[in-house]
């Protein structure tokens, strides 16, 4: 399966390298960031929702890629573009989520180790964005929810006219 999927994407690069040349490189980055933000909004993230769709999620991501490769210099730059983004949008996922569900213990170590190879890739690059990637990434792990947890002491459920109807029966009418 695997050697099918390289010869045919590899064979397919030349294509998707000259698949969006009538269209403007603005329109690419914007439609790419709008296909980044679905797949963020429509990713299964383990809640039963309406709203998810792993499909859906993995189509715009794939679909995002795709228009960023188009714009890359050379097919192989193309070839190495849309093999990565497959392997990151649908293989990963895969992978954490069997991970998740026979060994959670190695599934926060390698959450852990990614995204500390991440934070030392970036700082590489830029010591600004590493820092603004970890405060990212601190507030979303331990901030949000120890928020979410305190104010669950101060919810109060107000009971009015907006709430729905009860059937009550008072049997002590009717026996007297």
């Amino acid at each position: 399966n695997t050697l099918v999927f390289i010869a045919f994407t590899y064979g397919f690069s030349p294509l998707l390298k000259t698949l969006t040349e009538s269209v403007s490189t603005d329109t690419i980055y914007a439609m790419s960031v709008f296909m980044l933000l679905g797949h963020l909004i429509f990713f299964d993230y383990g809640a039963n929702a309406a709203i998810v769709s792993s499909t859906l999620s993995l189509n715009m991501a794939i679909f995002a890629s795709v228009c960023l490769a188009s714009r890359l210099p050379r097919a192989l730059h193309t070839f190495a573009t849309v093999t990565f983004a497959i392997q990151i949008f649908a293989l990963w996922p895969m992978l954490q989520k069997k991970l998740k569900a026979r060994t959670p213990c190695c599934y926060v170590g390698v959450t852990l180790l990614f995204a500390l190879a991440a934070l030392a890739g970036l700082l590489t690059l830029s010591g600004v964005a590493a820092l603004l990637f970890s405060l990212l990434l601190v507030s979303i792990s331990f901030l949000c929810p120890y928020c979410l947890l305190r104010l669950q002491l101060h919810k109060d459920n107000i009971h009015g006219p907006w709430d729905e109807a009860e059937i009550k029966d008072d049997l002590s009418k009717f026996l007297m």
